[in-house]
């Protein structure tokens, strides 16, 4: 091999790595990187002692109704009865609507409105419409009383219920309103069971 075919060769070669070292160093312009920076991405950490989770809400407080009832507003009530007023008449002696007239409905025995057409849950339910038995039932009736005929969804709010109990007691009723720390049936959501504890009373000769 002579010289000339020698400095071919080299030249090839040394051709060969150039290319290659150029080609590598264009791709690397090309398709420039950084190293990932982990500040970019901060991973939120919850304070101690806080979980998140829906047991570290405050528990709901759940006032007596007769508290509530002590301090009902019957003007406020009056504007909660007009969703009521589509199917009950309220003046004394008014007709029966889809349901039965509400006057003196506080105090009144359950299902004896005089004429009117009761549910046969409702005619054998007993006892009197008293204060915490309205606001029970108001609440949601198809809950209190499964087979009603009455197909009001309810009023969810407990002060809105107790103003509409104080202004339909003060159409007819006029019972004494009971006293806020009197006990009775505490205001509880459907399907929920309370014990109420036995209250002593002194009663006149």
């Amino acid at each position: 091999m002579d010289s000339f075919e020698f400095n071919k060769i080299a030249g090839a070669l040394l051709a060969s790595v150039l290319v290659i070292i150029g080609v590598q160093h264009l791709a690397g312009i090309i398709y420039h990187t950084e190293s990932a920076d982990p500040l970019t991405y901060p991973v939120e950490v919850a304070a101690e002692g806080q979980s998140g989770g829906a047991a570290d809400k405050p528990a709901e407080v759940v006032i007596p109704f007769t508290q509530l009832l002590a301090s009902a507003d019957a003007s406020k009530g009056a504007k909660v009865f007009k969703k009521c007023a589509s199917c009950h008449t309220l003046p004394e002696g008014g007709k029966d609507g889809t349901g039965p007239n509400l006057y003196g409905v506080v105090g009144r025995e359950v299902g004896h409105s005089n004429g009117f057409a009761y549910s046969p849950a409702m005619a054998a339910l007993g006892g009197t419409w008293t204060f915490d038995r309205l606001n029970e039932f108001l609440t949601k009736p198809k809950a209190f009383l499964p087979g009603t005929k009455m197909g009001f969804a309810g009023i969810k709010k407990p002060q809105q219920r107790a103003d509409l109990v104080a202004f339909l007691n003060n159409e007819g009723s006029n019972l004494p309103i009971p006293a806020a720390n009197e006990a009775v049936a505490p205001v509880v959501e459907a399907g929920e069971t309370v014990e109420v504890p036995a209250v002593e009373t002194e009663t006149t000769p």
